[in-house]
């Protein structure tokens, strides 16, 4: 917190990025440039808040490619009970138990650099711009429009980090105000979780005053964005880990004022509003109409592709993007997530697979739960049939019969993947038994191609990958969606159903079921069901984005999910018969949960230099 980083080659930028050929003999020297220069030009304004938007998520190592959110190589997800990271687990030290202010591993680095401290080098910049932004010379009422919606960009911007901030770390440093040379840092302090709270409320109501529902370039953001991160902050703060759930009496980490009760009713109040149209219209992609009561294998594959289309949209988003960054092959912000997560056996690096525990809570089509012990009850690790009982019976296969979502999400032996003439563009984590002949596919960790990057678990990712993109080759297009309207439905259902309003709440999980081409659950249930039922839906929606993270903490679940990983095995023999084998023989990944890493450690690094600032409760 004590360094000021110096803006030269910030400066350099802007100005190379808005001068022009024809008035180049009328520019200012390169270094008489400074931030005064910057707020006297709207030009080199606009291309200053710019550069807040690139470092929303913090700033990576090489200070490039900033806006990458949670597109990373290795993901948040990796931080729960849904994926393995396979390169390395051992920077996930709060799943390993071993968390401390000088173990933070991702969580205290540019991977993760938009969840931590780091995020204070964005908010400084975007203070920076809020003290000099009213001071822009305008010459027109349509300059003066810009600069009013700009200035609600940079509350929004704000608000994003703080948000994240707090979903982090709880109370943090409420700093608002443009840094001053000679500002004392050792004096200031963290904030209440009550106060930076209400700051992220009143930076969100600012954006939304000014910003309009549309026609802002895409990436950039709208009334509809503000209002849903003012949701998403409200209906986290509704979870057990704040509400007396942990350290009840530490105004750091748990709220001292109010009730949760009012504000679960202000998280249903904040989502119904966007739900209303009240910013803007949004919608689920597809039909929330029942699904059909039988559905064949096409109408299977056409829910998936619809879902799957969320993740792969290039061009114009569809209506349930509020807010995300997009990204090109060539220039702006790019990113390889083909290269990073697709199946090694297509020259990829394979991470982020999906675990067993997690792969078996996806539903069969009919709404109905996957069992694995169907076929032998009491064994839930191998699972075989011969030819004739798989042509007589498919669903022996554990991959055949499921809902849409899992082959939206998941990349499975057998599934459709890229052209490959090796496999006929089917991935292959098996293995081929012939006789005394063992023969690996070409997609496992004993492929003949990288095998080092070959799954662990048996699974590949395939949320959020391109189809149509060589991974090898070529960076992705599609979009990260970092706010979509299916999160502002499911904040409200669980508003609801925490409130009693049981019926309600299930009528909004019901569209999202539907959407998946799922059918109905249950509206007349009980709370408790409700409630299950919810969590279930929710992580299943929301695989592999990070959500996971921020929901299990929230709930104070970590301790019953976080659980060691074991591998996936499948053998093909060549008489037609297979065998699926959950080998918990030995663990892939060793995990372990203490509560005190429910909360991030400010790093000894911060401490070190600001002593004064009050470390989070079970780290010394």
């Amino acid at each position: 917190m004590k360094k000021i980083l110096g803006y030269s080659i910030l400066m350099l930028t802007l100005i190379l990025a808005t001068t022009s050929c024809d008035d180049i003999l009328d520019q200012k020297a390169v270094d008489a440039f400074n931030e005064e220069s910057v707020f006297q030009d709207i030009n080199l304004t606009k291309a200053f808040l710019g550069k807040c938007y690139d470092y929303i998520g913090g700033d990576d190592n090489d200070g490039s490619n900033n806006a990458t959110l949670g597109l990373r190589e290795d993901i948040l997800a990796g931080a729960t009970d849904e994926c393995l990271c396979i390169h390395r687990p051992g920077s996930y030290p709060s799943i390993k138990g071993i968390m401390t202010p000088d173990e933070l591993g991702h969580f205290g680095g540019w991977r993760f650099s938009w969840v931590t401290w780091r995020l204070y080098n964005n908010i400084k910049n975007v203070n920076l711009f809020l003290a000099n932004v009213d001071e822009v010379p305008t010459e027109t009422n349509d300059e003066a429009d810009q600069l009013a919606i700009m200035k609600g960009e940079a509350y929004f911007i704000r608000a994003f980090d703080f948000a994240n901030l707090m979903r982090s770390y709880g109370g943090v440093v409420l700093t608002t105000d443009a840094f001053e040379l000679e500002q004392d840092f050792l004096s200031i302090q963290r904030s209440s979780i009550d106060e930076t709270l209400a700051q992220i409320l009143d930076d969100c109501d600012k954006a939304i005053a000014a910003l309009p529902e549309s026609g802002m370039e895409q990436g950039r953001a709208t009334k509809g964005a503000a209002a849903a991160l003012k949701s998403r902050i409200l209906s986290w703060s509704t979870g057990e880990l704040m509400n007396g759930g942990y350290e009840p009496s530490n105004p750091l980490v748990s709220f001292q004022s109010g009730t949760r009760t009012q504000r679960l009713e202000a998280a249903k109040t904040a989502a119904k509003a966007i739900i209303d149209g009240t910013y803007g219209f949004y919608s689920l992609t597809g039909t929330t109409d029942d699904p059909p009561a039988n559905m064949t294998k096409e109408d299977i594959m056409a829910y998936a592709e619809n879902f799957e289309s969320i993740f792969t949209q290039r061009g114009t988003w569809n209506n349930e993007s509020i807010w995300g960054i997009q990204y090109l092959q060539a220039q702006g912000n790019r990113t390889t997530q083909n290269r990073w997560w697709g199946p090694n056996g297509y020259h990829n690096w394979g991470n982020n697979g999906p675990v067993e525990p997690l792969v078996r809570k996806f539903e069969m089509a009919d709404g109905t739960p996957f069992v694995w012990d169907k076929y032998n009850p009491g064994d839930e690790f191998v699972r075989e049939a011969t030819a004739a009982e798989l042509e007589a019976d498919p669903e022996i296969n554990p991959y055949v019969g499921r809902e849409p979502r899992f082959y939206a999400t998941v990349l499975y032996d057998g599934a459709e993947w890229q052209a490959r003439s090796e496999t006929n563009g089917l991935v292959q984590v098996s293995y081929y038994i012939s006789g005394s002949d063992t023969t690996s596919g070409i997609d496992t960790r004993q492929s003949y191609i990288e095998s080092w990057n070959g799954t662990k678990t048996g699974y590949y990712l395939k949320k959020y990958q391109d189809p149509a993109t060589e991974g090898q080759y070529y960076n992705n297009e599609n979009a990260w969606i970092e706010m979509r309207y299916a999160e502002v439905l499911m904040d409200y259902a669980e508003a609801c159903i925490e409130l009693g309003e049981v019926e309600e709440g299930m009528n909004v999980v019901n569209m999202i079921r539907n959407r998946a081409g799922l059918p109905d659950r249950d509206v007349s249930t009980n709370q408790e069901q409700a409630r299950e039922w919810y969590r279930h839906e929710r992580q299943i929606e929301f695989y592999g984005e990070g959500d996971r993270w921020y929901m299990m903490r929230k709930w104070m679940i970590a301790d019953e999910v976080i659980k060691n990983v074991y591998p996936m095995y499948i053998y093909h023999y060549d008489d037609g018969s297979s065998k699926w084998v959950y080998s918990t023989d030995e663990s892939v990944d060793d995990r372990a949960w203490i509560d005190t890493n429910y909360w991030l450690p400010l790093s000894r690094t911060e401490t070190n230099k600001a002593p004064q600032l009050q470390q989070n409760p079970g780290y010394e």
